[in-house]
């Protein structure tokens, strides 16, 4: 018999919670605040206040419970309010003076919020509602053909993977299992399937249920089946593993984390200290909540899709752009159509009724969304469209910002609708990979990577007004990736409809070779063919290549007309 030991966290990269970007000056050189007082408190707020603090501008806080920080924040106000805290709990507030170039030390007030603590709360030694299961084996694992993974609630199952199911997916060398065939809307629910909730809708995907790796088999749980604070057991049967006996309901349990102490600010991180160990874990929890939420993301590779439905002022940072990545595999192969949502979650056997789409991050009628410091790369690798972001807009008035992000794929890398601003970002691809129809999308000092490819296009534009912006890329540079020939490339190549408008403009943005000396691609004929100054394929100061050989598909505006499209203000109105 096999020796087995159940984990319930993967050592990865640490979560860095500390007061962000500090004045680089040594600290010392103000007063630290004094006569910290605690003002108010109840069961879950405290208001703290304290003395002014001579050559201030602004101040800095935070809350932590012991080594984990809870929330953190500043600004000119010499008091904070702190919401979502636990009954019962002592945290330490602590807070600093910063001035010009010089902040000063911390000073400290412990205090206990008022009623008892939740008897739900769990144990030392709680793991993310959102971890893997991770059950260590005496040599590597081998899974079998047939057989259940159970996971229980008491005496109720509550969620199950069938080794049966295996047989319907691919497993990649990078360990990512896929289907075999392509998903549709008449394909049956498996176990190898995921049903994400967000809002009142599910996102259906295939996912990866089992990882091996070494010795270990992780067992990934199925979107929101576990709860806060309560206690659950894992069964295996026989023959889920070649050559072990099984694990019998009971023999091995884990217990989850409370619910975060502040649900506005959510933390995440794979080693198991923060939140939530994925992203979607805390998008999960942030859609069951109200206000603005943000997800402070630690450095590491999170191997997921994500889903977020009908929320609004979210954001999710980064601890750093090129460290901190969201890579998974899909594609039209995989999962057919740009995305949507079932209105009910289908059960296993029965036919999904709709896809979730070939993106990576599907967001559907979300306002006020903010990605910032991350990598997202669809990891699928062969030609196809393989979106990174479907921004799915409802109204198409709904606003998304990118800031210091990279977005890599091959075709169709990013799709989109709203008010967007993509700000010093990078976008990689080689067919349309930017497309959709947005009523202004700006990306402002980007890099636009052309990928190499026999003839591609950087955009796909289906504006739905004749006078909307469309894509606009403002002080942007055109690159060529490895191995993409000089003349390759087009700027622009249409849908070939008149149901929307060809809508692109370029403005002082530093172009490589790899653009065609055409510039726009000529069949289909763009809408309108002939541009004009607000409507069309249109360019103005661009430098690092000749633009005397460009078609008459596209304009060269004059300065007075350039000037409606030389500021985020001028284009998105904010």
């Amino acid at each position: 018999m096999k020796k087995l030991l159940l984990l319930l966290a993967i050592p990865l990269v640490a979560l860095s919670c500390g007061k962000g970007d500090e004045p680089s000056s040594d600290a010392g050189k103000l007063a630290a605040p004094k006569n910290l007082t605690l003002k108010a408190i109840t069961e879950n707020s405290a208001t703290i206040q304290w003395d002014p603090v001579e050559g201030a501008k602004t101040y800095r806080w935070d809350v932590k419970k012991g080594s984990e920080l809870v929330v953190s924040g500043g600004g000119t106000n010499r008091n904070a309010l702190v919401q979502g805290l636990s009954a019962g709990t002592t945290y330490r507030f602590s807070v600093i003076a910063v001035g010009e170039g010089e902040h000063s030390e911390e000073s400290f007030l412990d205090f206990t919020t008022e009623g008892s603590s939740s008897p739900e709360d769990p144990v030392a030694g709680a793991v993310c509602v959102d971890a893997p299961i991770i059950l260590t084996f005496d040599e590597t694992p081998v899974l079998g053909t047939s057989g259940l993974i159970k996971i229980y609630d008491g005496g109720s199952v509550i969620d199950q993977i069938d080794l049966a199911d295996l047989t319907t997916v691919d497993i990649r060398d990078d360990g990512q299992m896929v289907p075999k065939e392509q998903i549709k809307a008449d394909t049956k629910l498996n176990t190898f399937m995921d049903a994400i909730p967000s809002g009142k809708r599910w996102r259906i995907v295939h996912y990866t249920p089992l990882r091996i790796k070494g010795n270990k088999l992780e067992i990934k749980p199925h979107s929101g089946v576990l709860d806060f604070g309560k206690t659950y057991s894992v069964a295996l049967d026989a023959g889920v593993v070649v050559g072990h006996p099984g694990i019998a309901r009971g023999e091995q349990s884990f217990t989850t984390k409370a619910k975060p102490s502040s649900p506005a600010a959510l933390s995440v991180s794979q080693d198991g200290t923060a939140d939530f160990c994925t992203i979607q874990g805390a998008l999960n929890y942030a859609s069951t909540t109200t206000g603005a939420v943000s997800v402070l993301v630690a450095n590491g590779t999170y191997n997921e899709m994500l889903y977020l439905r009908d929320r609004a002022d979210v954001s999710i940072t980064g601890a750093s752009r090129d460290k901190c990545v969201i890579a998974y595999a899909n594609a039209e192969g995989l999962e057919t159509g740009s995305g949507g949502a079932a209105s009910s979650k289908p059960s296993v056997g029965n036919s999904i009724g709709a896809v979730g789409g070939r993106a990576l991050c599907l967001f559907e009628n979300c306002d006020n969304l903010v990605l910032t410091n991350l990598t997202i790369r669809n990891t699928y690798g062969a030609q196809g469209q393989a979106e990174t972001i479907y921004f799915n807009s409802g109204s198409n008035a709904h606003k998304l910002v990118i800031e210091n992000c990279a977005l890599h794929s091959l075709q169709d890398t990013f799709l989109t609708k709203g008010v967007v601003w993509v700000h010093n970002s990078l976008i990689a691809g080689n067919v349309d990979f930017i497309w959709g129809y947005p009523k202004a999308c700006l990306f402002e000092d980007c890099e636009i990577r052309c990928e190499k490819y026999s003839s591609g296009f950087i955009l796909q534009a289906r504006v739905p007004g004749a006078n909307d912006k469309g894509f606009v890329f403002l002080n942007c540079r055109i690159t060529a990736g490895e191995g993409a020939a000089d003349g390759t490339m087009y700027l622009a190549r249409s849908g070939g409809s008149t149901d929307y408008y060809d809508n692109v403009t370029f403005v002082n943005c530093q172009m490589s070779p790899v653009i065609n000396a055409a510039g726009w691609y000529s069949n289909p004929a763009p809408n309108p063919a002939t541009p004009t100054a607000t409507s069309g394929w249109k360019e103005y100061g661009t430098t690092g290549v000749s633009t005397a050989s460009r078609n008459s598909l596209g304009r060269t505006l004059t300065a007075d007309e350039a000037a409606a499209y030389s500021s985020k203000e001028a284009v998105l109105g904010w």
